[in-house]
């Protein structure tokens, strides 16, 4: 195929166009932190990106359908990016629909911000006494805005609601917390912790489908089972690492971002490769081999 047609950037991906019905996904290695992209990129980030996502994808199609078509090197059709092969996904095309559905097992992030100061997360009252990265009675939908621009905002699943369609809503919040249990349970077998993660649908010839990347160390967070310990921060797999480096250097989380040191740059690979061979018991190089990249 040589039809297809550049159709959007986002912060980490290159859209393409094949047809109506087609995408191509391109998974770049841009690593973006508090909506702002990076000045240095991550070697075979999008690669493990598109890797996670395909073998997540496989695991679940039994609870959700998805978009997924193609991650092999022959499908791919002819565009005009250095690399492709490993970090492209051929996909159905679908309508997005304007949430963020965030599953938390564990109380993180802007959660645990949001608790320290009501007991609640968005608009989900808690127990009290909870202390940082502890594990919830039971994961929790919290939707957010998708922000263009700027930075996405936390909404009460009412108001997700509203935005969605009750109907589409409900069959997607189904499907992510449907998602969210079976993946992480897979996961704490295999020595990780995913704390929480970010999904997004979209809907494709009238039904709601799972789109985009899917528990990949940029939308979910990856602690060590051995490491685990309530009641602070955890070491992690994903790009929190990144984030904590940032912070330490008191960076505003405005543009422009500082440079990354190169030994950052590096542990952030080492962690995001180290993540698909615990999760998936394979080796990434093995994986390129076997799609052809």
């Amino acid at each position: 195929m040589s039809d297809a047609t550049h159709v959007g950037s986002g912060k980490v991906r290159e859209l393409f166009a094949l047809g109506e019905d087609q995408l191509l996904l391109v998974a770049s290695d841009r690593v973006s932190a508090y909506d702002v992209v990076l000045p240095q990129a991550i070697p075979d980030k999008g690669k493990v990106l598109t890797a996670l996502t395909e073998h997540w994808l496989k695991m679940t199609e039994d609870i959700c359908p998805n978009h997924m078509i193609s991650v092999a090197a022959a499908d791919l059709p002819d565009v005009d990016v250095p690399d492709k092969a490993g970090r492209s996904m051929l996909c159905h095309r679908a309508e997005p629909i304007a949430i963020e559905f965030v599953v938390r097992g564990y109380l993180s992030g802007s959660g645990w911000k949001e608790y320290k100061s009501n007991g609640m997360v968005c608009g989900h009252k808690l127990p009290g006494g909870l202390v940082e990265s502890q594990k919830l009675p039971e994961p929790i939908l919290t939707p957010a805005t998708k922000a263009v621009t700027g930075h996405d905002e936390n909404i009460t699943e009412e108001q997700a609601a509203e935005v969605a369609g009750e109907d589409i809503y409900n069959t997607a919040r189904s499907y992510a917390l449907g998602v969210y249990e079976k993946c992480a349970a897979d996961a704490l077998e295999r020595g990780i912790i995913i704390a929480d993660t970010k999904f997004e649908f979209g809907i494709h010839e009238g039904k709601v489908i799972l789109i985009d990347e899917v528990l990949t160390p940029d939308s979910s967070r990856f602690w060590p089972v051995d490491l685990y310990e309530p009641g602070k921060g955890q070491p992690s797999f994903d790009k929190q690492y990144v984030r904590d480096w940032l912070d330490s250097t008191g960076w505003d989380h405005e543009p422009p971002p500082p440079d990354l040191p190169q030994e950052v740059v590096q542990a952030t690979r080492d962690r995001y490769v180290e993540a698909y061979e615990r999760l998936t018991g394979r080796s990434f190089n093995e994986w390129l081999a076997e799609i052809g990249a």
